[in-house]
């Protein structure tokens, strides 16, 4: 109890309060942004924290990142532009709600579900910190390979464009992670001589391009009647009541969250598109994914921010980040001599729950600010759309510059998203591509690594309990979706012979 009197002093003081409202304004208004992410937001912020003391800096790193990964789905509903990949899991659900004159229900589940997850993943960090931390510890490369795996399954199983369609828009994804150096052997692949290909395909520009770029081509053609309305009296209208219709999977979301981002190189974004998956596997309704229901974003929506909450205990305890935020943020705690580990536990407990009072705050302060980010969202439509369309090309062009400050990234940017609008008009979801350069590298490393382990053995796959479990079920999933598919083939099939034989 000391210790907790002791981290209530060091957060409620007007220095620490001021810094958490302002840093969750700052990452309010660059999550909102098309093209800026809250990995940017976040990594703004440290040259400011240089100046601060360290629980004020931290805090405003946990504030910051909380908020803008929550302000992420304002674009992806009312433009169909994700901030972040978690929110490419249900943009579809969450644009498509709008277009039905519903963008208040679908920002009102992100924000209240949110708070929600991000509560939970709180309490979740609170309580099982270091009994979680060792148990991500203990992972090898075998578990994280059938982990990414499985990952990227749910990213073909749940794409819009069926099975197939998903499938090859993952491979092409995985084909783009395979660009730069070798892992092992830096040997240079597919980079044709070109540096800037040395170092691989960042997913941010290819993200912004696929999904801000191909948005911006084909919303050139529309009209301005087809904008969304929202009810500016109360934005959030309808929210309550379908977070209590689906309050199973606003549990289930979270728990999945909290136990998946608490494994380091995991986080929300992988644990989103699990969780949005199993929604419409377990759904009554399947067939509405994607065409604007709530129950995906639901799930996934609290996720997104119980994983970013449990994201934290690898990195406090073990000072192993469990993401790029979290990379951030350890080097924010080392620079101020909180050195994160097991002796950040021992020796100054106090910080450790001064930065759990700090998730808190962060979260509840989600709701109000929010409210009102959901309530002048509309205003951006009395723009025309020819001038919003501009800015938000360069919102864009100074998000993918800005990644390793070369040209490369903008025309990176552009080409990607030249793609996109081509792959789109053939019915070819774009989702899958960007998992798969997120999670490409995670899977080559681990599984080259683990065929070194095991001498090229495939059976040392399943060598460890867990790792058979995760294979298993994986493996399981392939079986399932594979023969879902032949047999819809071969009842299509049996239609077709039926029909010419019996001509109406």
């Amino acid at each position: 109890m000391e210790a907790f009197a002791l981290a209530a002093g060091l957060v409620f003081n007007f220095e620490t309060l001021l810094t958490i409202f302002m840093a969750a304004v700052f990452g309010l208004f660059v999550g909102a942004i098309p093209g800026l992410t809250a990995t940017m937001a976040t990594a703004l912020l440290v040259p400011i924290t240089f100046y601060m003391a360290p629980i004020p800096a931290i805090a405003a790193i946990i504030s910051c990142t909380a908020m803008a990964i929550t302000a992420g789905d304002l674009p992806g509903t009312l433009l169909r532009i994700p901030g972040t990949p978690a929110s490419a899991a249900y943009v579809e659900d969450s644009y498509r709600l709008a277009q039905k004159g519903k963008a208040g229900l679908a920002i009102g589940i992100g924000v209240v579900g949110s708070v929600l997850g991000g509560l939970f993943g709180f309490l979740f960090l609170l309580f099982t910190a270091p009994m979680l931390a060792k148990a991500a510890l203990g992972f090898s490369s075998f578990e994280y390979f059938w982990l990414a795996a499985l990952g990227l399954s749910c990213a073909a199983l749940i794409s819009s464009g069926g099975m197939i369609k998903g499938a090859l828009a993952l491979l092409l994804g995985l084909f783009i992670a395979q660009i730069g150096m070798d892992p092992l052997t830096a040997t240079p692949r597919f980079t044709f001589g070109n540096l800037e290909l040395m170092g691989g395909i960042s997913f941010i520009p290819v993200m912004i391009g696929m999904f801000a770029v191909s948005e911006i081509m084909r919303s050139g053609r529309r009209a301005m009647a087809e904008v969304p309305q929202m009810n500016l009296k109360n934005p959030f209208e309808g929210t309550l009541g379908a977070l209590w219709k689906y309050r199973k999977n606003q549990v289930r979301g979270s728990i999945i969250g909290s136990l998946l981002g608490a494994l380091p190189g995991v986080g929300g974004d992988l644990a989103a598109w699990i969780t949005y998956s199993l929604a419409k596997r377990t759904s009554k309704e399947p067939e509405k994914f994607g065409k604007g229901h709530p129950e995906g974003l639901v799930e996934a929506g609290a996720t997104n921010n119980a994983a970013l909450s449990s994201s934290w205990i690898p990195a406090m305890v073990f000072g192993i980040p469990g993401d790029a935020v979290t990379a951030i943020a350890v080097g924010v705690l080392v620079m101020k001599g909180l050195d994160p580990g097991p002796t950040l536990m021992t020796l100054h407990p106090e910080n450790f729950y001064a930065v759990m009072i700090v998730f808190a705050i962060a979260n509840i302060l989600m709701l109000p600010l929010g409210w009102v980010a959901a309530k002048s969202a509309r205003w951006i439509f009395e723009v025309p759309r020819a001038l919003l369309n501009a800015a938000i090309l360069l919102f864009c062009i100074v998000g993918s510059y800005s990644i390793n400050n070369s040209m490369f990234g903008v025309w990176l940017m552009l080409g990607a998203g030249m793609v996109a609008y081509v792959l789109e008009a053939r019915m070819i979801a774009i989702a899958p591509i960007i998992l798969g350069i997120v999670l490409g590298p995670l899977v080559e490393t681990n599984f080259t690594t683990s065929m070194m382990i095991s001498d090229g053995n495939l059976l040392g796959f399943f060598g460890r309990p867990v790792a058979a479990v995760f294979g298993v079920v994986t493996l399981l999933i392939w079986g399932v979706a594979i023969f879902q598919t032949i047999r819809g083939i071969l009842r299509k099939d049996n239609n077709l012979r039926s029909a010419s034989q019996f001509p109406s």
